[in-house]
């Protein structure tokens, strides 16, 4: 079992920057990849970022460049740096963890809102 809690959301104008963090606690060192999604009113949850225990890191299209994934091992914390945000970043923000041994555990979500 892992528990994952989130914090960092919030309201920002565009151009605007926020950073969300997720601390887990139980079984952390069966965790592989930690990541965040994100789920927009109508639309299908999508991977945002990950990053795997070994450093690799995977990012979507529309936020390369603008968003950093990073994760403080020592604290059991994944970060997500999120800068030139633009109204088409609002969602709810899901930290997420993959397995060594498979299965996966979801955050609470956390609301990411820029305004235009």
């Amino acid at each position: 079992q892992v528990h994952l809690v989130e914090s960092g959301g919030g309201l920002v104008q565009a151009g605007g920057s926020l950073r969300l963090s997720c601390a887990a606690s139980g079984s952390i060192a069966l965790i592989n990849v930690m990541g965040w999604y994100r789920q927009a009113p109508g639309n299908e949850r999508e991977l945002v970022a990950a990053k795997t225990s070994g450093g690799s890191t995977n990012y979507a299209d529309s936020v390369k460049g603008r968003f950093t994934i990073s994760r403080d091992n020592a604290k059991n914390t994944v970060y997500l740096q999120m800068n030139s945000l633009k109204p088409e970043d609002t969602a709810v923000y899901y930290c997420n963890t993959k397995m060594v041994r498979g299965g996966d555990y979801w955050g609470q979500g956390t609301q990411v809102t820029v305004s235009s």
